[in-house]
């Protein structure tokens, strides 16, 4: 018995040793436990303060794209059957929504009977991911097979996580939260929370700039005032693998309109950079973003200028022309960005391309911001509450189970160190909800208590001694300590998985706050009183 006493004080004297150290580590001072526990639990933004910020990808933009990139493609294949086509016989539909986004579809008008079979084979072979059907013996119609839309739409969202991480972490901002927000497959949505952060109108500039960097070759150095007449122009038929873009050129009284026809192929795009960096222009001092582009992309956009010298190029930055200039001599791994208002505005572009495009543009569903202010109010509110809760707990349980209530409290303690403990080790975020998980663990920790204390009572009052009742009391307790225990943890598991942001903060607290729990009040408790009443050879009474 001496032994088996001596093993389970060791364990628990371990337990709560590794659980101090833990919540204040080595520290020489009361300032380092603050720095400690500053250092090692995370606080959630409605404790600390900050931006919360939820972002929806628009995939149906991102299918767009790769169906514009499919139609040039089938363009310069069909040209080679030869199918006669015009570059007006390939359309796409226009999806405008996200629900609207698995409806993406390329209309084909005008090919042969005689060469449908071979229009097929064409597309399966070359265009694996788009399903052909026919609509009648000379339209034909492209849908994209459903594992290839998952897959797309699933790189998109990924991929803008990925880029707002960058723009985030080029920010300087510490301990940032980015991560998938809802269903994957339905909602598209990115949650973005920046600890600190107090005025987030240009951070939320910044990650919704879609940075999508084209240069582009202009087909004709003409600009005209609108798309209708481009079109006339070029008597309706625009020139093969061309598009029409908006430039806005400064102008006295306002800016003015200038449309041009560029070629859809751009020689170089934003994932061709290497750096860039803001700085003003020698000839007029205007601020303009500098880029830097690859090896291999420098060496062919050298070959491009310097078979080009003479011609125009367009710098195109989300579907607007940024700049219109002549290529005067060869130019190799360097660019600019112009007609910037300012250094900041030339600063956050130089930002979001290093940082890379988003791939497609995003939304914002939600934006909440909490002050410093509110956040310390928070805490000082939540420890209060914890404090006076445990106050009026331990003075119940004194009163009501007098020395046996000691025992009680001891693990009611043991309990809140482990917890606390947990939350450090695995950095787990603290949030005002998970404040109130604590608040409930107190209670239930209490409540498992009571139930033991209660069958203990029990069996003293049926007359039997104080050992049986002790062993009695605490086995008849166990199963139903078990049963309880274990189905709430059941449920905040359910609540971390299923839930967000506050609720899986409380599911966190409570979840370790019941395993703890369950080994205070059946492993500590009982060995409390195993170590009161080693020694003694005979025990009447039990101060309970």
């Amino acid at each position: 018995m001496k032994g088996s006493l001596r093993n389970r004080l060791l364990i628990a004297l371990a337990v709560a040793l590794t659980a101090l150290y833990g919540v204040i580590g080595l520290p020489t001072s009361l300032q380092d436990i603050y720095d400690h526990l500053e250092e090692k639990v995370t606080l959630g933004l409605d404790l600390k303060g900050g931006v919360h910020l939820i972002l929806q990808v628009q995939v149906q933009e991102a299918l767009r794209a790769e169906a514009d990139r499919t139609i040039r493609r089938l363009q310069d294949e069909l040209g080679d059957l030869p199918v006669p086509l015009t570059p007006d016989s390939i359309t796409r539909n226009n999806p405008e929504t996200i629900e609207q986004a698995d409806d993406i579809m390329i209309t084909v008008e005008g090919v042969p009977a005689e060469r449908a079979s071979d229009f097929r084979n064409t597309v399966e072979q070359y265009f694996p991911n788009w399903l052909p059907s026919s609509r009648s013996s000379a339209v034909w119609e492209l849908r994209m097979r459903p594992s290839s839309l998952a897959l797309l739409k699933n790189d998109t969202v990924t991929q803008t996580i990925a880029t707002v991480e960058n723009r985030v972490n080029s920010l300087g901002l510490t301990e940032p939260t980015i991560q998938q927000h809802g269903r994957a497959d339905a909602e598209y949505e990115v949650l973005v929370q920046l600890p600190g952060l107090s005025d987030p109108a240009r951070v939320m500039q910044i990650l919704s700039m879609t940075a999508q960097l084209e240069i582009q070759e202009v087909l004709d150095a003409t600009p005209y005032p609108d798309i209708d007449s481009a079109r006339a122009a070029h008597n309706g038929v625009m020139p093969p693998n061309s598009e029409l873009r908006l430039h806005q050129r400064a102008a006295v009284g306002g800016a003015e309109n200038e449309w041009y026809v560029l070629n859809a192929v751009p020689v170089i795009t934003g994932s061709d950079l290497r750096n860039a960096v803001p700085g003003r222009n020698p000839e007029d001092q205007t601020w303009e973003a500098r880029f830097v582009l690859s090896p291999e992309a420098g060496s062919r956009f050298g070959d491009y200028t310097g078979a080009n010298v003479g011609n125009l190029l367009a710098v195109v930055l989300d579907d607007r022309i940024k700049s219109v200039a002549e290529i005067r001599s060869r130019i190799t791994d360097q660019g600019s960005i112009s007609g910037l208002s300012g250094q900041q505005e030339a600063q956050d572009l130089a930002l979001v391309l290093r940082a890379g495009s988003l791939p497609a543009s995003v939304e914002y569903l939600e934006e909440r911001t909490v002050g410093a202010s509110l956040g310390a109010d928070s805490i000082r509110q939540g420890v209060r509450s914890a404090l006076l809760g445990l106050a009026l707990v331990v003075f119940s349980m004194l009163v009501y189970y007098r020395r046996a209530g000691i025992n009680a409290v001891l693990a009611l303690m043991l309990n809140l160190l482990i917890l606390l403990a947990m939350l450090s080790y695995f950095s787990f975020t603290l949030t005002l909800p998970g404040i109130a998980g604590i608040i409930l663990t107190i209670g239930m920790a209490v409540d498992a208590n009571v139930l033991i204390f209660e069958r203990i009572r029990e069996e003293l009052r049926a007359g039997k001694g104080v050992v049986g009742a002790l062993n009695a009391g605490f086995a008849k307790a166990f199963l139903t300590l078990i049963d309880t225990n274990l189905t709430t943890i059941i449920a905040a598991a359910f609540l971390f998985l299923f839930g967000r942001g506050p609720v899986q903060g409380f599911a966190v607290t409570l979840a370790i706050g019941l395993v703890a729990n369950l080994f205070t009040s059946v492993f500590v408790s009982r060995l409390i009183f195993d170590f009161a009443l080693a020694g003694k050879k005979q025990v009447k009474e039990l101060s309970i």
